[in-house]
């Protein structure tokens, strides 16, 4: 144990260290692919007035917003406002950076939590119950409609939601944070979020659900499981105490490997169903090379997804003893 506990800030201390360089890599990556992109952020910037503008009045604008300049300046000029505290303004939505991320963020974030929480709970509950059970009736139909579910991608997910029950029941509403003209309140954004969170939520649990109840499976006839049998420790309390706890290392493994999935499928459902997180300003930002906006939230999702990444492997080497974090 004292391994372990030896170990385990040195492997969160490597790979924080290892962020940077990522990091680095990435933005650099993406500015040097802005340059050779043959898309004019121009046309983001100037909007309908792009095809009325003279290409002596383009060349001009470029040369004041230094958009002439190579990429590695660019990037330059990035970095040192970065580092100065200053994330620059949005071309395309006309405000500082900071005012788009704060604006959008918490949305983003109500959002993957309630579809990943939901999912969490769900699989955790269905994916013990089956594993319990492996061969009933229960497990058989759990198992298959999991096998069927993982190759449906989140957008088609979300498509199928709105066809159902917003277009052919017509239970809830299809997308927007609101109803039209309606201030934003609890009851609204609730009845909003219903239908992109279970999208989100539908499209992880299959993987989620069949890791723990492969987990909980192979954990029934583990040697410790069977010596509690033996005491006459009721059905419940070994679940509880004994297989659930060592079950739970692989679920977290799978989790923590398909966070970049995750964020890719929250994008994909913010866009389909209209909600105002950060994939609107995400792809927005792309198609009118607003490099000031995109380099940060490419950076930020890049250090979300290594963080989370991190956060899973810490989990699993704490819930998990035979585990070492140096091995």
């Amino acid at each position: 144990m004292r391994v372990r506990g030896r170990g385990l800030p040195a492997m969160i201390g490597w790979r924080l260290v290892a962020v940077l360089p990522v990091v680095v890599a990435v933005s650099a990556l993406l500015f040097a692919a802005a340059a050779i992109s043959p898309f004019d952020p121009l046309v983001g910037y100037l909007g309908s007035r792009y095809e009325t503008t003279s290409s002596a009045d383009r060349t001009l604008l470029s040369n004041q917003l230094g958009l002439d300049a190579s990429w590695y300046q660019l990037y330059g000029r990035w970095v040192g406002d970065l580092f100065s505290g200053d994330l620059g303004v949005s071309r395309g939505f006309s405000q500082p950076v900071s005012t788009v991320l704060a604006q959008r963020i918490p949305w983003t974030v109500l959002l993957v939590a309630v579809g990943m929480g939901t999912a969490i709970v769900v699989a955790l509950a269905a994916g013990v119950w089956a594993g319990m059970r492996r061969g009933g009736v229960v497990d058989r139909v759990v198992t298959a409609l999991c096998v069927a579910m993982q190759g449906l991608p989140p957008f088609v997910v979300s498509l199928g939601a709105i066809a159902l029950f917003a277009v052919g029941l017509g239970w809830l509403p299809p997308a927007g944070l609101t109803d039209a003209g309606a201030e934003v309140g609890f009851g609204q954004v609730a009845r909003h979020l219903v239908l992109p969170a279970a999208a989100l939520a539908v499209s992880q649990v299959p993987w989620l659900l069949l890791a723990v109840r492969e987990s909980v499976s192979g954990n029934r006839g583990e040697d410790f499981v069977v010596g509690a049998a033996t005491r006459g420790i009721d059905s419940t309390t070994i679940t509880r105490k004994h297989i659930l706890p060592s079950s739970l290392a692989p679920f977290v493994t799978i989790l923590g490997a398909r966070l970049p999935e995750v964020v890719v499928g929250a994008v994909l459902v913010e866009e389909i169903f209209s909600w105002p997180g950060i994939a609107g300003a995400f792809v927005q930002s792309a198609k009118d090379l607003d490099m000031a906006l995109l380099a940060i939230l490419t950076v930020g999702t890049t250090g979300a997804v290594l963080l989370g990444s991190l956060l899973a492997d810490v989990a699993v080497v704490l819930l998990d003893p035979r585990v070492r974090a140096d091995g």
